[in-house]
């Protein structure tokens, strides 16, 4: 039976801006901002032509306040990684590095959300 991954997550100190992070300055959708309990929101972006969505769900929800590892462990694939690399730099994104070609030939980076989540950026090179 088919079967997808619907969303990773990511915890976030504050929804609103960390949603304005991932839409303008990431140019991701949001895919849904909706309440869950009194302040508490289900609020998710998706990359533009992803159908798996990043949930931000408040640092709130863990317990005693306090967030799993911000090593996310999530890979972001993109067509372009140069042309994402300068656009996100522009715009203020933090990198762990400058991209680089990896030992197999992929290239790739590491980025911080607003609130130090980790991501693997990486474009992927066709098997040859």
């Amino acid at each position: 039976m088919p079967m997808h991954i619907h969303s990773a997550s990511a915890a976030v100190a504050d929804q609103d801006a960390s949603l304005a992070f991932y839409v303008d300055t990431l140019g991701w959708e949001k895919a849904a901002d909706a309440p869950i309990a009194g302040d508490m929101r289900w609020v998710t972006v998706v990359p533009p032509g992803s159908t798996t969505q990043l949930a931000l769900p408040d640092i709130r929800w863990f317990d005693g306040g306090v967030a799993p590892s911000k090593n996310t462990g999530i890979s972001i694939v993109t067509t372009d990684i140069d042309a994402d690399y300068a656009t996100w730099s522009d715009r203020g994104v933090r990198f762990k590095g400058p991209v680089e070609t990896m030992p197999w030939g992929d290239k790739a980076t590491w980025f911080y959300d607003i609130d130090d989540n980790e991501f693997y950026l990486i474009e992927e090179v066709a098997a040859g």
